[in-house]
């Protein structure tokens, strides 16, 4: 079995997902890198890492049961162990309707992907954690949300409860799995740069200028990256079902 611990990082191609597999890499673990669909940007993502890195691509679809159950195996398949979970894949809201106009079709897509996904790979991750508890290393799982947690878009009112659908998934997982030595928690990004966020540059640039965060910048993947290292590297051993704000302030209320 694989001395250095393992962990699983779903939609870890791009973005934040890539942010954060190269800060548990830092942090000495291997990374299983799953897309759903681009190939390409996941390569770009496992040569990120760099050659002393140990990686592994896992395409699935994290709303799909089939998907899901051949991406735990395949991680297993190759390291026999999962140490950490990284709940971050997520699709926005399709065609951003307004709630007015908004479909089911559309509705079922995004939680598929974004509630649904991550509370059964968390169930199938967490049965093997368990098995292997006695050999693993700090076993965690991070939930990776959103400001529209708490934060109204009437044109995307599917992902917003999806998102705030994660804070209760946490609780629930947390309060399940203390017994067995594993911890869990949702994490909260803001205004984070990524290709995901540049048709919104200008409007958040001047939105961050005339004060929408105290910490006074965008947010960056590596911002997010570091959180969810020191998480899941035991850093904050006291604590469980817990949800950290990445947003430099922005939940702070504010007269």
């Amino acid at each position: 079995m694989l001395a250095r611990p393992v962990a699983l990082v779903t939609g870890a191609s791009r973005g934040i997902g890539r942010g954060i597999g190269q800060a548990l890499a830092r942090s000495g673990y291997a990374i299983a890198i799953n897309y759903a669909g681009n190939e390409a940007a996941a390569r770009e993502a496992q040569a990120s890492l760099g050659d002393q890195v140990e990686s592994l691509l896992c395409q699935a679809d994290v709303g799909s049961a089939a998907d899901r159950d051949r991406l735990v195996v395949a991680v297993l398949g190759r390291w026999e162990r999962i140490d950490a979970l990284v709940n971050n894949a997520g699709i926005t809201s399709p065609g951003r309707k307004d709630i007015l106009e908004a479909t089911e079709d559309g509705w079922d897509r995004v939680m598929a992907v974004n509630l649904k996904g991550p509370y059964f790979l968390t169930q199938r991750v967490v049965r093997e954690m368990i098995r292997l508890r006695d050999g693993l290393v700090h076993p965690t799982v991070v939930n990776v949300s959103s400001l529209s947690a708490e934060t109204v878009s009437v044109n995307r009112g599917d992902y917003c409860v999806s998102k705030a659908g994660l804070k209760m998934l946490t609780q629930l997982w947390a309060a399940r799995t203390a017994e067995y030595g594993i911890r869990v928690y949702e994490v909260r990004p803001g205004v984070i740069t990524t290709d995901m966020t540049v048709g919104v540059k200008d409007r958040y640039d001047r939105l961050i200028a005339e004060g929408l965060t105290p910490i006074g910048r965008w947010g960056t993947p590596d911002d997010v990256g570091r959180a969810v290292a020191a998480l899941v590297t035991g850093q904050i051993p006291y604590c469980t079902g817990d949800t950290i704000n990445i947003d430099g302030g922005f939940h702070i209320r504010r007269l």
